[in-house]
Formats: C-alpha cells, structure tokens, sequence
C-alpha cells in the first residue's frame, strides 16, 4: 500500500480549519450538525469538506478518534506515577472533564463505532486496564473491579453530567468524586 500523497499547504490549512469546526459543532451539536454548517463555520466552501472528508461520518470518525488517541496518551503519562490510585482517579476526572459537553466523544465512548474508533477505543481501555491493575497492587482500589467496568462507570458518568445541563466544574467534580470513593478500598 502506498502512503497518501502529502497534502498542499493551503489544503492542509484548510482541513484542519475543517477539522477545528467540526470538533466545536460535533462537540456541541452532536451528528445532528449538517456538513454544510460545518462549511460555514470553518470559512470554506462545503466541496473542500468533501474533497478532505466524503461523509459526515468519516469527518465525525476523525475527530472521535484524535479525541480518544488524545484521552489514551494522557492516560499513559500517568502509568509510572508514585500514587496509581491517584492516578487513575485523575485521568477518570480527566476523561470526565473532556468528555463533558463533548456529545460526539460521548457518543463514541457509548457505542462501538467503526474500526478506527474501535481499535483506539480499545486503546483507552487498555491503558485503563494498565491504570487499574497498577492501583489494585497498590491497594488503593477495589480488587474486585474490571477495566471494562471503569468503562462503563466513566460512559455512566458523562450520561450523568448530560442529564444534568449545565454544571459547574465543581459539581462535576463532586460527581466524579462521588462515584470514585466507591472505587477505593476502604
């Protein structure tokens, strides 16, 4: 397989210009944002949104899936911290706090979605894996909890704060606390 041919200066400029209104409208809007307001808000016609990104879908896979590859190379810098338990309990605010208002990272933390998405979304869950097994060596978090269920509390969490409306960091924070100080060993 060939590699792609690098792209123009101005149309690397222009994806992502792109790019950057997308997120913002997939963060606030969701899949429901048309292409063509997307067009709008990056200043481009909507043929350049399409000559870079055929479907809304693939447009949408790209930002979920540099969301995600994002969420997992934070999640990996704290790996060797002194304290996993405080670790992990940070990422979890972490991934919270940028999932929170971000409807397209919800929903593709909710559901599978495609290969790419998947395969990175695997990625989190491993390096949550990772995160868990350190802090439960530590004992500082219940032996009893799986990564895939830190994962679902986490898709619970970001469900929580959407039911919610707006919220303050604070009481976001509480939330996350809350729902971490079942996590811990007592």
């Amino acid at each position: 397989m060939t590699e792609p041919k690098p792209l123009r200066a101005d149309a690397r400029r222009n994806r992502e210009r792109v790019l950057a209104a997308a997120r913002e409208a997939f963060a606030s809007d969701g899949l429901a944002v048309p292409l063509d307001e997307i067009a709008r808000r990056a200043g481009v016609g909507a043929g350049t949104v399409y000559r870079h990104f055929p479907t809304k879908e693939a447009l949408f896979e790209a930002i979920v899936v540099d969301n995600l590859r994002v969420m997992a190379d934070q999640a990996r810098t704290q790996l060797d911290a002194a304290d996993p338990g405080a670790a992990l309990i940070g990422v979890l605010h972490y991934m919270v706090e940028r999932g929170s208002g971000n409807r397209a990272l919800f929903e593709a933390l909710n559901q599978a979605g495609s290969d790419s998405t998947a395969r990175v979304g695997a990625e989190v869950l491993d390096v949550l894996g990772d995160l868990l097994a350190r802090a439960q060596a530590a004992g500082r978090i219940r032996p009893d909890l799986t990564a895939r269920q830190v994962k679902a509390m986490l898709v619970g969490l970001n469900a929580a704060v959407e039911w919610l409306g707006d919220v303050t960091a604070e009481e976001r924070r509480l939330l996350v606390d809350l729902v971490c100080d079942g996590l811990a060993t007592h």
